[in-house]
């Protein structure tokens, strides 16, 4: 199942993708309202009526794809979790670490997948960075990392959008990571039982058609089911927080080609669809 965020005629709902379809279930979601977060809370008991669901239903093509989450309580990410990216960050005197590293988004980033990301006034150094995403279905703590996936709602396509030179002010990344549209991602949730591995996805990033990034998620340092266990061990993990499980190789800082008002970034993962974003100056 795919679920996502839309509106249509100024009216935000959620739906469900069926081929050049949504199928519109704000009827089935009452106060819920447009929350992913509200619907992910309560999934278990909604999931039939979702699935049967056919109407009523608007062609894809008429409709804006928000957020597929847009109110999340934690949006989580994990640095230098791809070997050769951790080896290109290495190479430019940033160590690696012994441990996983997690740093958060704030959720005021979050944009959607088609949106415009703003290059802000007091950037030099705005960067790309591809990953897969996954949102969390049931509140959890202390999951081990093999009942790892049975707390996951779904999967998503995202690019960490980092303003570098902010990003190094400060060792826990969060400014450079958290301006105003620097999250967007999409263009749905992927349900769980809807991919077979999730750790054998195909991940791709271009900037104006140029390929920049291209990696398998099993190539991950810590998958994750590692992520998981280790986040859930210090925090409780609730209904719809936002996981990025880190880039590969091919990071712009790496290459020294920053991001410029004008460029198009496509973020594509097999079997989740794809996300593109023009970057635009802040006004």
């Amino acid at each position: 199942m795919k679920l996502a965020r839309f509106t249509h005629n100024g009216v935000t709902s959620i739906g469900k993708i069926e081929s050049d379809q949504i199928i519109n279930l704000a009827p089935l979601l009452g106060d819920r309202g447009a929350s992913m977060r509200a619907l992910l809370t309560d999934f278990a008991a909604l999931k039939p009526q979702i699935e049967s669901a056919k109407s009523p239903a608007l062609p894809l093509s008429e409709v804006r794809l928000e957020a597929p989450i847009n109110d999340p309580q934690k949006f989580l990410a994990i640095g230098m979790n791809y070997k050769a990216h951790a080896d290109e960050a290495a190479a430019a005197g940033v160590a690696t670490p012994k441990s996983q590293l997690w740093f958060n988004k704030q959720v005021s980033c979050i944009t959607g997948p088609f949106d415009s990301v703003v290059a802000p006034k007091v950037s030099e150094q705005l960067d790309y960075e591809a990953e897969l995403a996954f949102v969390i279905g049931k509140r959890c703590r202390h999951v081990s990392r093999a009942d790892a996936r049975s707390v996951i709602a779904g999967y998503l396509v995202c690019d960490d959008v980092t303003a570098r030179d902010w990003q190094f002010r400060s060792p826990t990344y969060t400014l450079g990571k958290s301006f105003d549209t620097h999250g967007p991602i999409g263009p749905w949730i992927t349900t769980d039982d809807e991919v077979a591995d999730p750790l054998a996805l195909e991940l791709t990033l271009t900037v104006n058609g140029e390929e920049r990034q291209r990696t398998s998620t099993g190539d991950m340092i810590y998958d994750i089911y590692d992520q998981i266990e280790y986040l859930s061990t210090v925090m409780t993990l609730e209904p719809g927080d936002l996981i990025t499980t880190g880039t590969p190789s091919g990071v712009g800082i790496a290459l020294g080609k920053f991001l410029q008002p004008g460029d198009v970034v496509r973020v594509e993962i097999s079997q989740l669809g794809h996300i593109e974003n023009r970057i635009i100056a802040e006004s």
